[in-house]
C-alpha cells in the first residue's frame, strides 16, 4: 500500500489503526453505552444549563430504566417508532435511550418545522407515539395520536385538536418499574431514523441500527482512547434531531463516560457561560459559531482555558477562519470534520421504505455514494471541495433546490 492509503486495488484505506467492533450479534446500543458505568457510577453524565439539573451515570442509567418500562406500560412494543419533536433538553436522549433500549425505534423531528413538513414524517413513519414540549403542542394535534410531554410539570387544562391522551414526562418515570436493557434486542435491529434530503431534495428516512451507533462512537472517540483521555467535558448546543448532535457527540461521549451539558437554543454568550461555568473541554459547533468564536471580542470576558478541541461540521469551513480562531484559543486544537446520516450506511440498510433511492445511493459492491466530490493528498488526508447534486447548506442544514 502507498503512503497514502492507495492500493493495488483501486480503494484508499485510512491510514488509522481498524477499529476493533464488539462481535457479539446480541448487543444494543443501550446495553453498549452503559458498559462501564460501574467504574464511574457518581461522575456527571448530563447536565442541563439552563436548569442546573445534573444526573450522574448511575442516575442516568436508571432514569433510561423507567422510561423504557414507562413506554411498556403505553404499549409502545418493538419495532414500534416514537416520534420525538423538540428542542434539546437533558430529557431528549433519554427519551431516545428509553425507546430503543426497548427494541422500538425512535425517530427525531426538527423543532422549527411547519405542520406540513412535520406531516410528511409523521405519514411516512408511521410513529404511535408523539414526544413534544408545551410550546409545539399546537402542531401536533391533529393526528391523532398519544403525546408525551416534556419539560413541565402541569398538563393542559383544555383537550387540545384530537390529541387522544397526554402524559407528562414525570409521570412517565414515577414509577418503580425498570426494564433490563440488555433484552431482546440484536446489532442489527433498527434503532432510529433520521431523517436526510441525502443527495436528492426530498426529505427520507435514514435507517440506523444499533451497530451503527456502537460503531460509530467507537470511531468518533478513537483519538480519545488512543491518547488515554479520560474525564472530557463536550458542549451540546448543535440539534440533539440531527446527527451530529444525537450520535457524534451525545451517545459517542457518553458511552466514552464523558459529561455533556446540554444546551436549548444557540445563544452566544451562554455558551461562552457554560464553558467557563462547566470547564467545558470540547465544543463542536457549526460555521456561524467559529465565526462568533474568531471575530466577537465578547470571548475576552470569559475564562475560556478549558478548552482542549474547537470542531466544526455540517458545512464547509473556510481555512482562514479556521487559523483566526485558532489564535483565539492557542491552547485548542480547531479542526473541521464531517458527518452525514448516510455515512452511517457503511454498517447499516439504506432508507425507510424507499429502496429505489437506496439503490441510488449504496451500490450493488456496498460502496456508499455521498454526492461529494473531493480528492486524497499523498499523505491520505481527504479533502471534500464541492458536491455533485445541487444543494444549499444554511447555518448546518440541507436546501435542495434540484
Amino acid at each position: 500500500m502507498e503512503k497514502s492509503g492507495y492500493g493495488r486495488d483501486g480503494i484508499y484505506r485510512s491510514l488509522r489503526p481498524p477499529l476493533v467492533l464488539p462481535k457479539d450479534p446480541n448487543l444494543s446500543m443501550v446495553s453498549f453505552l452503559f458498559r462501564n458505568i460501574s467504574s464511574f457510577p457518581d461522575k456527571p453524565a448530563l447536565i442541563d444549563f439552563h436548569t442546573g439539573q445534573t444526573l450522574t451515570f448511575i442516575e442516568f442509567k436508571s432514569v433510561v430504566s423507567k422510561v423504557s418500562y414507562g413506554l411498556l406500560q403505553l404499549g409502545i412494543k418493538k419495532k414500534d417508532v416514537v416520534l420525538i419533536y423538540s428542542p434539546n433538553s437533558i430529557q431528549f436522549p433519554i427519551c431516545v435511550f428509553g425507546i430503543v433500549g426497548i427494541g422500538a425505534i425512535a425517530t427525531t423531528v426538527n423543532p422549527i418545522y411547519t405542520v406540513s413538513e412535520l406531516s410528511k414524517q409523521v405519514h411516512d413513519c408511521k410513529p404511535k407515539v408523539i414526544i413534544t414540549v408545551q410550546e409545539l403542542l399546537p402542531k401536533v394535534k391533529d393526528f391523532n395520536l398519544p403525546v408525551i410531554l416534556l419539560g413541565t410539570d402541569k398538563k393542559p387544562l383544555e383537550p387540545i385538536g384530537k390529541i387522544p391522551s397526554i402524559k407528562l414526562f414525570t409521570e412517565l418515570v414515577n414509577n418503580e418499574g425498570s426494564v433490563d436493557l440488555d433484552n431482546r434486542i440484536k446489532q442489527n435491529d433498527t434503532a432510529v431514523l433520521l431523517y436526510s434530503s441525502g443527495t436528492t431534495g426530498t426529505s427520507k428516512g435514514v435507517i440506523l441500527s444499533h451497530r451503527n451507533f456502537i460503531a460509530a462512537s467507537l470511531m468518533v472517540t478513537a483519538d480519545q482512547e488512543w491518547a488515554g483521555e479520560i474525564n472530557n467535558v463536550f458542549l451540546c448546543v448543535l440539534p440533539m434531531f440531527h446527527v451530529f448532535g444525537l450520535a457524534v457527540i451525545m451517545y459517542s461521549q457518553l458511552q466514552r463516560g464523558n459529561s455533556v451539558v446540554s444546551m436549548a437554543k444557540f445563544d452566544f454568550e451562554m455558551i461562552l457561560k457554560a464553558i467557563e461555568k462547566y470547564k467545558v473541554t470540547h465544543l463542536w459547533v457549526v460555521p456561524p459559531i467559529m465565526l462568533a468564536l474568531a471575530k466577537n471580542s465578547v470571548i475576552k470576558k470569559y475564562d475560556l482555558s478549558s478548552l482542549k478541541q474547537i470542531g466544526s461540521g455540517a458545512a464547509p469551513l473556510g481555512t482562514d477562519l479556521m487559523k483566526e480562531c485558532a489564535k483565539n484559543f492557542p491552547q485548542a486544537i480547531v479542526l473541521q470534520v464531517k458527518f452525514l446520516s448516510q455515512f452511517f450506511f457503511s454498517f447499516g440498510s439504506g432508507y425507510f421504505n424507499n429502496p429505489q433511492a437506496t439503490r441510488l445511493t449504496i451500490d450493488k459492491q456496498g460502496w456508499v455514494h455521498t454526492g461529494d466530490i473531493g480528492y486524497f493528498d499523498e499523505d491520505g488526508q481527504l479533502y471534500v471541495v464541492d458536491r455533485i447534486k445541487e444543494l444549499i447548506k444554511y447555518k448546518g442544514f440541507q436546501v435542495s433546490y434540484s
